[in-house]
């Protein structure tokens, strides 16, 4: 852990439910992934990688949303848009592309501090700052 890591340390768990669905729980929020029937799963959920997608724009959204609100600015239709592409050895989303379609009365002078918010969201920074990642087998 580095020195500038917060203390907490929350737990998400994962749990196999059948063929390739599993339930995460995250703080008692239950959220559910599987694989598309062509990756051989039942297609009833996200995929891991959807989810990890989700997160971003979510985030984004989260931080364009505050930071609109903390200036009195309309945060009605706020809406981001994100696509992604893969990647093959290894395999992994190799680009993001985050759109942020901002409400009508945003502004442009605003844009670059919206901007500059939104890229400091969590998810992008953990992108942009790679964690120490460890993984460990337990018998």
């Amino acid at each position: 852990m580095s020195e500038t890591a917060v203390v907490t340390r929350p737990t998400v768990s994962v749990r196999h439910e059948g063929g390739d669905a599993f339930e995460i729980e995250v703080r008692g929020h239950r959220i559910r992934v599987d694989q598309p029937e062509a990756m051989g799963g039942e297609d009833s959920a996200p995929t891991p990688t959807e989810l990890f997608v989700a997160s971003l724009a979510s985030c984004s959204a989260f931080y364009a949303r505050r930071y609109l609100s903390r200036h009195h600015l309309p945060v009605e239709g706020l809406r981001v848009e994100t696509t992604y592409e893969m990647a093959t050895a290894p395999s992994r989303v190799s680009a993001l592309e985050v759109k942020v379609h901002l409400p009508a009365g945003v502004p442009e002078d605003r844009h670059p501090a919206l901007l500059a918010m939104i890229n400091h969201c969590t998810v992008h920074s953990t992108l942009t700052h790679e964690p120490d990642v460890t993984i460990e087998l337990v018998a």
